[in-house]
């Protein structure tokens, strides 16, 4: 690279962290779906997927491929443009707020910063704002459609999102407040100095806040035991029941990645991001460069894989709510308890300081 300019420079390795991190995302997405079968089997003592490939690991291939050849319908009354975008603003939304995730330590190759597509100091608002358009894709699925469950799922998910997002923005604030910062690096750097007591949830004490975000986040990715839009035992499918082949495919991957997405955020504000929980009692460059730099991507694969097993526990222990009970406890519970969790935030740093 010693004859490229430092705009080509900085521009090669910019789409070479983007191809690395799209490609690692959405085979994420794909694995993090047969894990969820896998274990679930296990849940429920049976085996999971086995037959495809050594253990099943080829079932995600296996699916990809049956979708993919799968007949693409489109029902007669739909309406043809919004049907055909609805997945693609899914799909993209849940994959664009990746982007502004630090996913390691400050490694920097010719002045651009390795482990992080864009090192944003306002990240914690793009994340939210860009999660929130998201919101857009499964309205205009369920309306354009034109089936009464679809449009039901969809008005379910709208006003499941809209409630429980302002529990979840309100969740963070403690955080914020904390870090004194938006940008997500600031806040895995708040968290490093005492390895696992300097973090949010331990040193913090910003548990209740963890709470009310990781009751609101599987709200907002529609998971069990929040899974009202998709309820299969009353509107079929959902907002995706006139859905096949890739369309269908799309809202699948978009609910994966949001997972993902979720499981990033809570682990770089809570828990460290991709700091160590030893914090100073290994050295920062223990293990020579290669391995100082591994070992916070290690930390914080780990932490995601936690908060996706988490995910799938919950699903295959607890039963769906009703729906009011869900409206009732986003608005009635978690946004007041979210309002307390601030003002003692605060009050706590005033007299600290």
């Amino acid at each position: 690279m010693s004859h490229l300019s430092p705009f080509q420079t900085f521009l090669l390795l910019s789409i070479l962290k983007v191809v690395v991190v799209l490609v690692i995302t959405l085979t994420a997405v794909a694995y993090t779906v047969l894990l969820e079968r896998k274990v679930l089997g296990r849940i429920q003592n049976r085996w999971g997927p086995s037959r495809t490939g050594p253990f099943g690991l080829l079932q995600p291939l296996a699916d990809g491929i049956k979708l993919f050849l799968k007949e693409d319908l489109l029902p007669i009354a739909a309406e043809r443009p919004l049907f055909i975008i609805a997945p693609i603003i899914a799909l993209s939304c849940a994959l664009i707020s990746i982007a502004v995730v630090p996913f390691g330590g400050m490694q920097t190759v010719k002045g651009v910063e390795m482990f992080n597509i864009a090192d944003l100091n306002i990240g914690l608002l793009v994340i939210l704002g860009i999660t929130s358009i998201g919101v857009y894709g499964i309205a205009l699925s369920g309306w354009s459609s034109n089936n009464k469950f679809a449009l039901l799922g969809s008005l379910r998910a709208t006003s499941q999102m809209i409630s429980y997002e302002l529990a979840l923005g309100l969740s963070l604030v403690g955080v914020v407040l904390r870090a004194q910062s938006l940008s997500l690096r600031d806040i895995v750097n708040s968290q490093g100095a005492h390895g696992l007591l300097s973090w949010n949830f331990f040193g913090g004490f910003q548990f209740v806040g963890f709470f009310i975000y990781i009751m609101a986040a599987y709200a907002e990715t529609n998971r069990a035991p929040f899974d009202l839009p998709e309820a299969e035992s009353e509107l079929v499918a959902g907002y995706h029941t006139e859905y096949s082949s890739m369309k269908f495919a799309m809202f699948f991957m978009a609910e994966y990645a949001n997972m993902i997405t979720v499981s990033c955020v809570a682990s770089l504000l809570f828990f460290g991001g991709a700091s160590s929980p030893l914090g100073h009692l290994l050295p920062a460059d223990f293990g020579g460069p290669i391995l100082s730099a591994i070992f916070p991507i290690l930390w914080f694969v780990g932490k995601v894989l936690g908060f996706l097993l988490l995910f799938i526990w919950v699903r295959g222990t607890l039963p769906r709510f009703r729906y009011d009970q869900l409206m009732s406890f986003g608005w009635k519970f978690l946004l007041p308890l979210a309002m307390v969790n601030i003002i003692i935030t605060s009050l706590v740093i005033a007299l600290r300081s």
